[in-house]
């Protein structure tokens, strides 16, 4: 099977290597995915950069965890009826060499789930850590609906869900953007206010757009960064969920400050979720993809071919939304 893979950690155009690897073949309660389509994430050009010293440990990588296709092949175990189905493929280069930049991918049943009808393959790509994150940001601590939801970076790859899903749960959404075309983006998904995360003062600026109130949960994508912005703004008892802290990635805390606002900061890394909140998000993720109750964001959909750019795209910025790979 054609693939792109890696040996050694440094830039995509220098370690990422393509050509043909052997075609795996689905062990005891596993499925053989024929891939139509592979996501590329900020996690797997990190990855292939270095950010795990031992990742190589056992040999080369196969990169990216997000990816869709089709069922043609499965273990013992695993019903039959599995066979041709569409499905969306998760988690598949976690604890694993073996990811989705490849022709086929053998992987758990349970990492396969249906992909409806209506949605492409494109999409299907998109599922797995940008809808699965914002789903568990959104409702791991408890009911949202009627309470102010603000998402920070509204318009990145998982703050564009995250909307979209505080929405759904029946929450009101303040959001934050750094640009007018970002902020009018955050609009159209359901945001009520948006801010300039760029300008100083925007926690304060938000309160005051609020009237006065302040936000019960916070969807985060800054952490470090954003923190004493969002302390401005949020109210007491509340949830602070944050899934990245790159321009600070060791802060500081507040502690007397959050602990007497009864804060609690939940940290989501998607692979660690419990099964129970992975297969809550897959089934609200499939019940919405059938009823088209979610827009999705594709910046790019780049042939095989171009896989060196794809990792190139995210690694440059700016890129907010998906970046697809067809695979031949």
């Amino acid at each position: 099977m054609q693939a792109f893979w890696f040996k050694q950690f440094g830039p995509a155009a220098a370690v990422l290597l393509q050509g043909d690897q052997p075609t795996p073949e689905p062990a005891a309660g596993e499925v053989l995915v024929r891939m139509h389509t592979t996501g590329v994430n900020p996690s797997d050009v990190k990855k292939r950069a270095g950010a795990f010293p031992d990742l190589l440990d056992t040999g080369p990588v196969i990169p990216h965890s997000d990816g869709a296709g089709v069922i043609e092949a499965v273990g013992d175990g695993v019903s039959p009826t599995r066979l041709g189905e569409r499905v969306f493929v998760y988690q598949a280069q976690h604890d694993r060499l073996g990811g989705t930049a490849a022709q086929w991918v053998c992987i758990e049943s349970c990492r396969a789930p249906v992909l409806p009808d209506k949605a492409s393959f494109e999409v299907g790509a998109c599922i797995g850590i940008p809808i699965m994150t914002a789903h568990r940001c959104v409702t791991a601590d408890g009911p949202v609906a009627g309470q102010w939801v603000l998402v920070t970076g509204g318009a990145g790859r998982v703050g564009y869900y995250a909307i979209q899903w505080a929405r759904h749960f029946g929450a009101r959404v303040v959001a934050t953007a750094g640009n007018a075309d970002d902020r009018a983006l955050c609009f159209d998904l359901g945001a009520e206010v948006v801010v300039d995360h760029h300008q100083p003062g925007w926690g304060a600026q938000l309160r005051e757009q609020l009237q006065g109130q302040r936000v019960q949960r916070v969807v985060d994508v800054e952490f470090g960064a954003n923190l004493p912005e969002v302390m401005e703004c949020i109210a007491t008892g509340s949830v602070i969920a944050t899934y990245a802290s790159t321009r600070v990635p060791e802060p500081t805390l507040p502690f007397r400050t959050l602990m007497f606002m009864d804060l609690t900061l939940r940290m989501v890394i998607v692979y660690d979720m419990p099964e129970a909140a992975k297969q809550q998000a897959i089934e609200d993720t499939q019940e919405a993809l059938r009823a088209d109750a979610l827009t999705h964001r594709l910046n790019a959909v780049l042939p095989f071919e171009q896989m060196i750019q794809a990792h190139e795209l995210i690694e440059a910025g700016g890129t907010k939304g998906c970046v697809v790979v067809s695979l031949p």
